[in-house]
């Protein structure tokens, strides 16, 4: 999408509200990096050193791509319209003409979020269905494979508990996203809750363990402080995405 510059409009937040507005912003930032939530996982399957040299140079591509998408869209935005600037900037104008390129991009958004939903959500199934394996060792639904076939289509392996358990958790977690329709604001929730802990802590704690850093080292000094430098912009991204639910509520 190209936006075109125009003069913004004089905003309309108080001092107060474009402070929760930054902070729901910082949210929403550190929800556009879920990588991190995958990343252990696709390490742990990865053996051979060319497998691994491979994998590091997709991880480099694909977030210096996001990056860049993400600077794109935030930066032209706000040096079109301010911070009148609206959270879909494909609809958000109140205005869905032309309606090809609107049904066009919802298109893209949905093949685009299928595929990163599954990928997103496969270390949640993993530890439930690990969890179901060793809880309940003696029951078929659990442990057995059904074997399915459909027309045209190749016969394929069909568990009981990933069907219904996948399943309802979509259908769950579509429910309260209904019941939440206030996007920018839970994105900056679910943000604000895992980035700090998953993007930060957790590596910095790994690259210590691994590299056997030493403690008040110059390398050990700069990380942690990295680290606790990023834990209260996290809260205040939290913060702020919190009373942006609230307020669009009371609305």
């Amino acid at each position: 999408m190209v936006l075109l510059w125009v003069p913004s409009e004089e905003s309309q937040h108080t001092t107060g509200e474009k402070v929760w507005l930054v902070s729901q912003a910082l949210g929403d930032v550190a929800f556009a990096y879920p990588y991190s939530l995958i990343l252990i996982e696709i390490q742990d399957t990865l053996s051979p050193p060319s497998e691994m040299d491979t994998m590091k140079t997709a991880s480099m591509i694909s977030i210096s791509a996001t990056t860049f998408f993400y600077i794109c869209c935030g930066a032209l935005g706000y040096a079109a319209f301010g911070d009148n600037t609206p959270g879909n900037l494909l609809t958000g104008f109140g205005f869905y003409e032309p309606y090809w390129l609107i049904d066009f991009a919802n298109v893209c958004i949905v093949i685009h979020l299928v595929g990163g939903y599954q990928v997103y959500s496969q270390p949640l199934f993993a530890n439930v269905e690990k969890w179901a394996s060793q809880k309940f060792p003696d029951n078929g639904y659990i442990h057995k494979d059904f074997k399915v076939k459909l027309p045209l289509v190749k016969v394929f392996r069909l568990s009981i508990l990933r069907m219904c358990f996948r399943t309802m958790f979509v259908a769950s977690t579509t429910i309260i996203a209904m019941l939440f329709p206030y996007f920018n604001q839970v994105l900056g929730v679910l943000g604000g809750i895992y980035f700090w802990p998953v993007s930060i802590y957790f590596p910095v704690q790994m690259y210590f363990k691994q590299r056997n850093v030493e403690a008040w080292s110059t390398k050990w000094v700069m990380l942690q402080t990295f680290s606790i430098l990023c834990l209260p912009i996290t809260l205040f991204a939290l913060v702020g995405s919190i009373e942006g639910i609230i307020t669009a509520r009371t609305k």
